[in-house]
């Protein structure tokens, strides 16, 4: 996993600022999340946490503002190096098997040293379905292929969009035991959540949006 040898953020946005129609979405807003912590971004239904972090993603491009990561304006091979994305929809081939989704993920966008898509279906609790083609999944397994995609990535910085969705209690344990175990590792986490039920035991901040935009401590 890359790790930053310098004290620049992993990921840092500036000025940042979103319209959909003409109509404001969020910001201008400043954010940041260092190596080894996560930064909680929560806010009610629809006042842009998905959108924000597809804006960070390279998926949806800011009206305003700046994007750095790692110290380096956010281009697309930054974006490629640096960033792992987990959305709403699970963003897997349905027609295939579990495990050669993986393999495809892999081919794509690397992994993590000594990281197999095997292994990685056992942390998360699939395994014996390898075969198992996506569309006969379960919402919450189609989560947990993901998770496992996540969790081969090389990319230090996780954009996580309501990881939590679709998980029972112990999926939700495993998505906290991920990330602890990332942040060990020198990466970052952003993670959009409603706050009420959820969030990962680890050094984060939280992040407002609808009411503030600025990142504040979290007991």
């Amino acid at each position: 996993m890359s790790q930053t040898t310098n004290a620049q953020p992993l990921l840092a946005a500036r000025a940042l600022r979103f319209t959909r129609n003409d109509d404001p979405v969020f910001g201008p807003l400043d954010l940041h999340v260092d190596a080894g912590e996560a930064l909680l971004v929560q806010g009610g239904n629809g006042v842009g946490k998905t959108t924000l972090l597809r804006v960070l993603a390279g998926l949806l491009r800011a009206d305003e503002g700046t994007i750095e990561i790692d110290g380096r304006p956010a281009g697309h091979e930054e974006r490629s190096r640096f960033i792992a994305y987990l959305g709403h929809l699970p963003a897997l081939k349905q027609d295939l098997g579990a495990l050669e989704n993986l393999h495809v993920l892999c081919g794509l966008h690397g992994r993590r040293t000594r990281q197999m898509p095997g292994d990685a279906l056992a942390i998360v609790g699939l395994a014996g379905h390898e075969d198992a083609l996506v569309r006969q999944l379960s919402a919450g397994q189609k989560k947990r292929l993901s998770l496992a995609r996540m969790w081969l990535s090389p990319a230090p910085v996780w954009l996580l969009d309501e990881p939590y969705a679709n998980l029972d209690l112990d999926g939700i344990n495993l998505v906290n035991r991920m990330i602890s175990a990332h942040l060990r590792s020198g990466g970052a986490a952003l993670v959009t959540t409603h706050g009420a039920y959820a969030a990962p035991p680890v050094r984060n901040r939280t992040f407002t949006l609808g009411r503030a935009d600025a990142a504040e401590a979290a007991a």
